[in-house]
């Protein structure tokens, strides 16, 4: 694995990650967070919108796993590098959205 493809599949795993959130409360018809919202990430989408971004953010990783070099899930170096951009952006959106919607935030309770 050559050092584009650990940032490529770095990045997917974050990119699937970042999809569930926006997809799942899109379908479930509910705002969210997005890049779009007014403030940028603090205000609340549309869960058309989220719907959407959820999927853009699916297609993308998808596309950075499935066709940057030759990704293999029985590669550990290629698995455990998409498993730690997973992994950081679970904490980073568990932390920031936390904020908001009653997470384990310190200063929060």
């Amino acid at each position: 694995m050559t050092w584009m493809h650990g940032v490529s599949y770095f990045l997917g795993g974050a990119l699937l990650t970042n999809a569930v959130p926006h997809w799942v409360s899109g379908m479930m018809g509910r705002p969210f967070q997005t890049p779009f919202a007014k403030p940028p990430g603090v205000g609340l989408s549309s869960s058309t919108v989220n719907t959407l971004w959820g999927y853009i953010n699916l297609a993308a990783g998808y596309g950075l796993l499935c066709h940057v070099g030759d990704f293999s899930l029985r590669s550990t170096a290629d698995t455990l590098t998409a498993g730690l951009g997973v992994l950081l952006m679970s904490v980073v959106s568990a932390r920031g959205f936390g904020r908001y919607h009653g997470g384990n935030t310190p200063g929060v309770r």
